[in-house]
């Protein structure tokens, strides 16, 4: 039966249609293959970005850490430097105490050798003046023979030097020790006992070679109970009446060790500087040095009592 061509031409544009169809049904899960592989690259590439950032982050986490491990390093140097210090200022403290002890032995020796000399100027002046009359050297006269019923009395022997070296004797022996026992206050740490000493032995003893260093005591017991100001106009006291004695370096140290505690580092450094500048071969000088050094070091002023550096 022949096909009429309308029928022909609807046939063919059925196949067309369904070749149509079917090539868009092939094609549809490619494209939907193309378009996870690009989400998925998008996926990496934002991990990997993740992965860099989460590594720089590390990277920095590793810095802190390492900066934090060589700071604790520092801190122990710095503490194992400080405990060397500390067992130094021990011993010097310790050998500060031995030089107080030999200067008031050196002071009692003085003494004795001035009681001496002037025991032998009273001698030859006798000796003298027997020369010059030709007679017997002046001795001690016998006392006379009491009257029956009459007690005994004591008839001084002929020239005062005797009683003149006696007492000369005795008040350096007093002398002596007022200021030890002030010392050995101010040793058992009863400080305002020790102030209150010293300041007795200053009034008692106002000439004598240890009443600068009593003085110097006086501000350093100060210091060591934490009463600065108490502790520089010490200190002053000792700089305006004995200007001219050895322990003016250590006065000034002490008053510059004041200021620091006190809060006052840069008037501190500036009285160590001085210091230096005025008694460069001191050894408050070289203390003065160090502490200078650890000022610009730490930024901070060390604490503690100053321990002296002169005698006692």
């Amino acid at each position: 039966m022949v096909k009429s061509v309308p029928y022909l031409l609807n046939r063919a544009a059925l196949a067309k249609c369904g070749a149509v169809l079917l090539f868009a049904a092939l094609a549809a899960p490619a494209q939907a293959g193309l378009f996870d592989d690009e989400e998925a690259r998008k996926q990496v590439a934002a991990e990997r970005q993740r992965i860099d950032e989460v590594k720089k982050d590390l990277a920095a986490q590793q810095q802190a850490v390492d900066a934090r491990i060589n700071k604790v390093e520092e801190a122990l140097k710095s503490q194992a430097l400080l405990d060397l210090f500390t067992q130094i200022e021990a011993l010097k403290l310790e050998m500060t105490k031995l030089r107080g002890q030999i200067e008031v032995l050196n002071n009692s020796v003085e003494s004795t050798s001035k009681r001496q000399r002037d025991m032998y100027l009273d001698l030859d002046t006798r000796v003298r003046r027997f020369e010059q009359q030709g007679g017997p050297p002046p001795a001690a006269e016998a006392p006379a023979a009491p009257a029956a019923g009459t007690p005994p009395a004591a008839v001084p022997a002929t020239g005062a030097a005797p009683a003149t070296v006696t007492a000369i004797n005795a008040d350096s022996g007093a002398e002596t020790r007022a200021y030890e026992a002030a010392q050995s206050q101010r040793r058992m740490g009863n400080y305002q006992g020790a102030i209150v000493a010293f300041q007795n032995f200053i009034k008692q003893y106002p000439k004598s070679n240890l009443a600068p260093r009593a003085q110097y005591w006086i501000g350093d017991s100060y210091f060591n109970l934490r009463d600065f100001k108490l502790a520089i106009g010490s200190q002053q006291t000792l700089l305006k009446t004995y200007p001219d004695s050895p322990t003016v370096p250590d006065s000034m140290l002490n008053i510059a060790s004041s200021q620091i505690e006190m809060g006052e580092s840069v008037t501190g450094k500036k009285n160590l500087e001085e210091l230096i500048a005025r008694f460069p071969i001191s050894e408050a000088a070289e203390k003065a040095k160090r502490r200078i050094t650890g000022l610009n070091a730490q930024g901070q002023a060390p604490s503690g009592a100053a321990a002296p550096s002169g005698k006692p």
